[in-house]
């Protein structure tokens, strides 16, 4: 069961919430924790249509508190450098609302809370890419940094081997996107469009995309006016994302992925070995996506969380439907002309 206030119990189910009625979804469902982002560039996540204002983040508290669950705030971006005051009025409201902690990347962001708002707990973003015990202690040394989001490219035994020599918790991404780049340390998406993911929140940002329909059917979606994939009439078109694009290349001129397959992450079925390995907290992935999404994968890390912890073995086969790249077709590379 959720533990009322804590940050404690083994297993805790750390939840997405692009907007006020996704919270409350997710703590209906069984959300331990919910994290959630400002409407700006203080989160990794500022897409329109997504996001907080002061209001609603003090209202979501209330109403997640009153239920158990904890609310997390990402400010997980880097501040440009001469513009700190957005990161610092941020912390300033997520102290005064009471949120549980605040998910941080930036080294000032984490010095300036823990100096300013000594009662604020800090988790360390994966942003920050912090992977060696190393790393994660200096955090934990002069930021008092609570708990480290792991990168999603380490194994069950070097997260056991992190675990035997860190003095916080370990948090780790068990579904949803599968980003094997170096996180949020994006250049792609900045040179493309002018926008960095760390600095201004957003990766492939909305106003820069656009959707092309060729005379055979097929629909390219574009970024900046440059073809990140093309898709075959009938075919599910996806969200041009420069890292998941398909492309052409003299020795591929069928198209290929050149950087990474658009397949998501599902560690459900390693929940029971990640716990013994130390894990604390297991994050899903999606502030972007639909109440009904947030709905049924809490939902179901609920109850296969709850299992585990009662000797049982989970039920996971809904989670396989939810998941993006089961069936990944290739018919695009056969019915369309690259540009």
């Amino acid at each position: 069961m959720r533990a009322e206030g804590r940050f404690s119990e083994a297993g805790e189910l750390v939840c997405p919430a692009g907007t006020p009625a996704a919270l409350r979804t997710a703590v209906d469902a069984g959300a331990d924790s919910v994290y959630c982002g400002f409407r700006n560039a203080t989160n990794a996540r500022n897409f329109p249509g997504l996001n907080f204002s002061p209001e609603e983040l003090e209202a979501s508290v209330a109403y997640a508190h009153q239920r158990g669950a904890k609310i997390l705030l990402a400010l997980n971006t880097y501040p440009p450098a001469g513009k700190v005051d957005l990161w610092r009025d941020a912390a300033a409201i997520a102290a005064r609302v009471g949120v549980d902690a605040c998910i941080v990347a930036d080294m000032g962001v984490a010095q300036h809370i823990a100096t300013n708002h000594p009662g604020l707990r800090l988790h360390l973003s994966v942003q920050a890419a912090a992977s060696s015990p190393e790393a994660i202690r200096y955090y934990c040394q002069n930021f008092g940094v609570k708990r480290v989001v792991l990168p999603r490219i380490l194994t069950i035994p070097e997260i056991r081997a992190i675990k035997q020599e860190i003095p916080c918790e370990i948090e780790t991404f068990i579904f949803g996107n599968h980003g094997l780049m170096v996180e949020g340390r994006c250049s792609l998406t900045n040179w493309m469009t002018g926008e960095s993911t760390n600095m201004d929140g957003v990766c492939s940002p909305a106003a820069k995309v656009t959707y092309e329909e060729d005379a055979d059917g097929a629909l390219r979606s574009c970024l900046g006016g440059v073809t990140i994939d093309s898709f075959a009439p009938g075919e599910t078109a996806g969200y041009p994302t420069i890292c998941k694009g398909r492309y052409t290349a003299p020795h591929r001129p069928e198209g290929y992925y050149a950087f990474e397959e658009p397949v998501s992450l599902n560690l459900s079925r390693l929940l029971p070995d990640l716990m013994e390995a130390g894990v604390h907290a297991f994050k899903i992935e999606g502030r972007q996506r639909s109440k009904s999404y947030v709905r049924k994968v809490v939902g179901s890390f609920r109850e296969a969380v709850d299992a585990i912890r009662a000797g049982a073995t989970p039920d996971l086969a809904d989670l396989v439907a939810l998941t993006e790249g089961q069936k990944e077709t290739q018919g695009a590379f056969k019915t369309k002309k690259w540009r």
